[in-house]
């Protein structure tokens, strides 16, 4: 007996099974395939989130670059919200900005329009909004510190053609600077409030401030017997001390250095402040301090609630 009687017989070719067979196979394949992808693209995408997030990356993120869009930013009211979103190939936080305007006038926007700042799998910061392009009539105010532009004689020419109760937006410009103690000294006596401080003097530039929503968010909360500038210089100072030599990228972005910072701080000397409670009538004395080199409005308003 030979081999091939102990086989069974071959049975008849059915084109149709053999169809449903390859089309079986294929459809396996194809699941096969997908299936491995999906878990590959689930992998990369949370195993490149893990290493963005690794250790406080994603704190310092805001920490960082958040502080830097303020001071940025310095005519805006910024908020940041920590509703980061993190994909295989960069992090990102919203912030929220409101121009400043002198109090009582209207607000465009009560909670400001929101603005993404993003940071790439390297920790190269995108495309910024804002900054000095804005042309906002504090930026100007600002960057005309140390220019020259609009001496005590024409801005005593603005401000007695104002009704002296109107509301005002004002930066505050120094001749020489002063220090912190002077500077509370000297809005103690006029009852002014610094509610930013410049603390550098950079012509036609948008010079480094600080002070209202331009802080650090995770700062130390001042003391009931905390004198506010004081503190405010300490956290500003908190807050440079945390910045990294490799930071300086990134905060050339922003318009700014660690070297211009870190001077800053070191000085700590008060070349103008902006004030948004100040009023036509306090500015007309504030004005003729010999202190004062010149006194810029930015904005005025009617404070509608008061009688």
């Amino acid at each position: 007996m030979t081999d091939d009687a102990l086989l069974p017989p071959m049975p008849d070719f059915d084109p149709r099974a053999t169809r449903r067979a390859v089309r079986r196979g294929v459809a396996r394949t194809a699941i096969t395939v997908l299936a491995g992808l999906l878990v590959s693209v689930l992998a990369a995408t949370v195993g490149s989130g893990m290493i963005q997030r690794r250790g406080d990356r994603e704190q310092r993120m805001t920490d960082v670059l958040g502080t830097a869009f303020k001071i940025y930013n310095p005519s805006y009211d910024i908020e940041v919200r920590n509703r980061g979103a993190t994909t295989p190939l960069s992090m990102s936080f919203t912030v929220a900005a409101r121009p400043v305007r002198a109090v009582g006038g209207f607000v465009e926007g009560y909670g400001g329009a929101e603005h993404v700042v993003t940071q790439d799998f390297f920790g190269h910061v995108g495309r910024l909004p804002l900054g000095a392009s804005a042309g906002t009539t504090l930026n100007l105010a600002l960057m005309n510190v140390g220019t020259g532009n609009q001496p005590k004689e024409d801005s005593r020419k603005v401000l007695a053609r104002l009704p002296e109760g109107l509301n005002a937006l004002a930066v505050v410009e120094f001749a020489t600077p002063l220090t912190i103690d002077e500077l509370t000294s000297f809005t103690g006596r006029y009852k002014s409030y610094a509610d930013k401080v410049v603390f550098e003097r950079r012509p036609r530039s948008i010079p480094i401030t600080w002070g209202g929503t331009t802080t650090w968010d995770r700062a130390p909360m001042p003391g009931e017997d905390d004198e506010p500038l004081k503190s405010d210089l300490a956290n500003f100072r908190r807050w440079v001390g945390i910045l990294k030599d490799y930071d300086d990228d990134n905060l050339r972005d922003f318009d700014l250095s660690l070297a211009r910072l870190r001077k800053a701080v070191n000085d700590g000397l008060a070349y103008a402040y902006v004030d948004s409670l100040v009023t036509i009538g306090e500015l007309r004395k504030i004005i003729e301090d010999p202190l004062v080199r010149t006194v810029r409005v930015a904005d005025v308003a009617y404070d509608l609630e008061r009688p």
